[in-house]
């Protein structure tokens, strides 16, 4: 017998149920009809269709365009403390599933993959760090990293703090402030934010507090890895090096020699403390740059590079903005295909889901032929297993990587 419910509700539009039924999660505030008077930010809402179908329940976000953000259809479901415990159950046991070999560091929660909107939760062997992005989420971020924490313990691992990383300026239209530190969990607060972590056999130092986005890209864990062979006996040039963690896998796969460059000059003094930590230095070095003018630098320089790596930040952030994010892609793999000879390598990738598969291929293909060269695809490849896809959610497959031959 269903409950009665007690939550305030909203009407959608014909479009948005069928695009509810169809699993995306998100209802914009153009898309309701009518709702409940005052309904309190952050609050949960039951979500109908005109004709009065339960069409799910979900966060309401008073101040952002997307007004709900739906966590579950089941019109009995409490949505009580245990809810959130069991969402947060699956999520951990799910990469304790899939990558048992592979969890000292790792994301743990994926927002909307995860049935957690709004909530990125990564793991770096005792210390956690959580990014908040939803009002209503933040409501019940208590009770989120108390279940992290017992879960995390039957698995054998005491967490020893969380580190609050909500910096991001979307919180702002949640109503949300911007901050980073420490979590109150109940533990003493841990002397330093900076963790070693073990990724492919190569050790990193991770700034939790200071790093880009929750101190390290995890996504890209098996990606590196990918690119071994191809690595091993060439000269590599990994263009937004970041910490190093591409360069340090051609490195430790037998490269030659590596470039590091990356722009950051804190980012790319963390990659130098990682060379000397893993004993790769003597193969490396690294170089403070822009990289589109560093490759425009070397066309002028003698063809030194076989093997180059583009793994830049994110072009895009926006629909307004595809249109030059795609012509700084093509930009920028032009110039790296212009350094390549015959028989080269070049290993591409994007991290913003703005920039759909299809059209960086298309991008790929436009860049070949402003280079004036061939290209075929070796292998193409996308985020890491903890890293998982909604089919439903095309948000959340953000990550692609092509590994490419210059022919």
């Amino acid at each position: 017998m269903k409950q009665k419910r007690t939550f305030p509700w909203a009407r959608v539009t014909k479009k948005q149920e069928v695009t509810l039924k169809k699993g995306h999660p998100w209802v914009y505030e153009d898309e309701i009809t009518e709702q409940s008077e005052s309904i309190e930010n952050g609050s949960l809402i039951d979500v109908f269709s005109e004709k009065g179908s339960y069409l799910g329940t979900g966060f309401y976000s008073a101040c952002s365009r997307i007004r709900i953000r739906i966590l579950d259809h089941n019109a009995n479901e409490t949505f009580n403390d245990a809810f959130f415990e069991r969402r947060v159950r699956y999520a951990v046991q799910y990469r304790y599933d899939v990558m048992p070999e592979d969890v000292s560091s790792c994301r743990l929660i994926h927002g909307e993959a995860d049935g957690l909107c709004g909530l990125t939760v990564d793991k770096y062997e005792d210390l956690l760090v959580s990014e908040v992005l939803s009002y209503g989420m933040e409501q019940k971020k208590e009770i989120i990293y108390r279940a992290l924490t017992e879960v995390l313990a039957e698995k054998g691992v005491a967490v020893r703090g969380i580190f609050e990383r909500n910096e991001e300026a979307l919180r702002r239209k949640e109503g949300l402030e911007l901050y980073k530190g420490w979590a109150d969990i109940g533990k003493p607060i841990p002397d330093s934010p900076v963790v070693i972590i073990t990724e492919n056999s190569i050790q990193y130092e991770v700034d939790v507090e200071n790093g880009q986005k929750t101190g390290f890209f995890l996504d890209q864990k098996y990606n590196r890895r990918a690119i071994w062979p191809i690595a091993n006996g060439r000269t590599v040039l990994d263009c937004c090096t970041h910490t190093g963690s591409f360069a340090l896998n051609a490195a430790k796969a037998g490269a030659v020699h590596v470039t590091a460059a990356d722009i950051s000059e804190f980012a790319l003094k963390q990659a130098e403390q990682n060379a000397v930590r893993n004993q790769l230095d003597g193969v490396m070095d690294f170089v403070c740059a822009d990289v589109f003018d560093l490759l425009e630098e070397l066309r002028t320089k003698p063809h030194t590079y076989d093997f180059i790596i583009l793994d830049p930040p994110a072009f895009t952030k926006s629909r307004k903005t595809f249109a030059s994010a795609r012509a700084g892609y093509r930009r920028l793999n032009a110039s790296a295909m212009r350094l390549l000879k015959r028989g080269d390598y070049l290993a591409t990738a994007s991290c913003s889901h703005f920039m759909p598969n299809q059209e960086f291929r298309n991008m790929l293909k436009d860049a070949a032929m402003d280079a004036g060269v061939s290209i075929r695809i070796i292998e193409e490849r996308h985020a890491a297993k903890d890293h998982p896809v909604l089919i439903s959610v095309p948000e959340t497959e953000y990550l692609k990587l092509y590994l490419l031959q210059i022919v």
